[in-house]
């Protein structure tokens, strides 16, 4: 009988902690709202059984409701640390949170579902209903929850650090970066000077614009920053010049943008090019990309449980008291509806949220075309990008360079890319492409 050995098991030398910063910070906010909901249910069980209330026990039993989802959130802030450096998750456990936030979607909805098919019953066939006890009620759940949302304290979303490694072969990825790079809404414009990258830097600072000039190496120093004068025009006329300063990596705007960020804006060259001029439209609503793909949706779901459930207590409160003083009773239903309607709606988004990044759709277009950007500015081509979510505030991406260089192996693309600090893992496959 011939024997077999079995291949071992390959580790790589390095990990794949894709968790967010407020990580454990929120693991124990949720465990402390967990705690609050379960005192509250077993007071309110309590109280019904010996004053005989069966809307106490009710409310008692809706609390375990509210314990039992934030008991996802937990679970799933627990499972992702302890398995964080399992080599069986190839991304690392960064999407735990984000499969919780999808699960805690579906039982939002559910949860709509059922408010509204009881408010639509009662509509139909209405109750008694004893207005004093249902207020009280109602006052001790929204109460509750607003000191679950203080306790949950809006889920802080931070940023992380990582570190870089390369492999040969033309292939190579890197993790963590050089530095954080929040660019609210980049954008890239081909001048005579090569292209210039845009930015809107505002990391607790005030916000300035950032330009980095993306050409070959052979034109460095063709274009100063002195070249370059960026101008806003506003709604009704105001127009405001901005000069560029040497900031190291970028040339940064000496004055700081004014809020909104809704303007038009002027890019200018000096005399030596030309007198180009370009003009590009920023909107209030843009460049929200960055701060999605930072967001804790484990967070955000325990959040909305809690937003959800104050809401309800609101409208509650609203069609029961149409209903004792103004004698309007089929506004307690028809609260419950709007109620249900909420919280559809709430759901609709994280559901939307998180199965997007479960399904690894592209977190940030931008990102995606300032990456290619940079490639084509070397006198390369990108044969394929990928660019997908690991977890809060970590971005995956594999880029495969068509490169006429055969000096510019992957570790030079690694490098060129740190600049982007959202990326914390990074693979780069550079092969010959062919001239002409």
């Amino acid at each position: 009988m011939k024997g077999s050995a079995r291949a071992p098991l390959l580790v790589p030398d390095h990990d794949h902690v894709f968790l967010g910063e407020g990580h454990d910070r929120n693991a124990r906010r949720t465990w402390s709202v967990i705690v609050l909901c379960t005192v509250v249910m077993v007071v309110e069980i309590a109280g019904g059984l010996h004053y005989g209330s069966l809307a106490l026990i009710a409310d008692g039993l809706h609390m375990s409701t509210h314990a039992a989802a934030m008991l996802i959130a937990a679970v799933a802030y627990g499972y992702a640390r302890g398995h964080a450096r399992d080599s069986r998750f190839s991304f690392g456990t960064g999407k735990i949170g984000d499969l919780a936030g999808f699960s805690s979607a579906i039982i939002l909805a559910m949860i709509a579902l059922l408010i509204g098919y009881e408010a639509v019953a009662r509509l139909l066939h209405p109750v008694r209903i004893d207005f004093d006890q249902a207020i009280e009620i109602a006052f001790l759940g929204l109460g509750v929850n607003i000191l679950s949302a203080w306790l949950l304290g809006g889920g802080d979303h931070g940023h992380h650090h990582g570190h870089d490694h390369g492999h040969h072969h033309g292939h190579g990825h890197s993790h963590g970066h050089a530095g954080h790079d929040h660019a609210d809404d980049a954008r890239v414009v081909d001048t005579p000077a090569g292209r210039l990258h845009l930015s809107i830097f505002e990391d607790g600072v005030p916000p300035r614009f950032q330009v980095r000039v993306l050409q070959d190496p052979g034109r460095q120093g063709a274009v100063a920053a002195g070249d370059v004068v960026l101008t806003t025009l506003r709604e009704g006329g105001a127009r405001q010049r901005f000069a560029l300063r040497d900031a190291g990596d970028c040339w940064e705007s000496v004055d700081e943008i004014p809020e909104p960020h809704a303007f038009e804006l002027r890019i200018e060259l000096g005399p030596r090019f030309e007198g180009f001029t370009a003009t590009l439209h920023y909107q209030e609503d843009e460049g929200h990309s960055h701060a999605d793909h930072h967001r804790d949706h484990n967070m955000r779901a325990a959040f909305v449980h809690v937003a959800a459930d104050a809401a309800v207590s609101i409208l509650a409160i609203a069609g029961l008291a149409a209903g004792k003083y103004f004698g309007l009773n089929f506004m307690d239903p028809v609260m419950g509806i709007v109620g249900a309607l909420v919280i559809a709606n709430w759901s609709f988004g994280l559901l939307r949220d998180t199965g997007a990044i479960l399904l690894d759709m592209n977190p940030d277009r931008a990102l995606s075309h300032d990456i290619a950007a940079l490639v084509k500015s070397q006198g390369d081509r990108v044969g394929d990008l990928h660019l997908w979510r690991l977890g809060p505030g970590h971005l995956g991406a594999i880029v495969s360079v068509r490169s006429l260089d055969p000096a510019r192996d992957s570790a030079y693309y690694q490098r060129l890319l740190q600049r982007f600090g959202d990326l914390s893992h990074v693979t780069v496959e550079v092969t010959a492409a062919r001239s002409g």
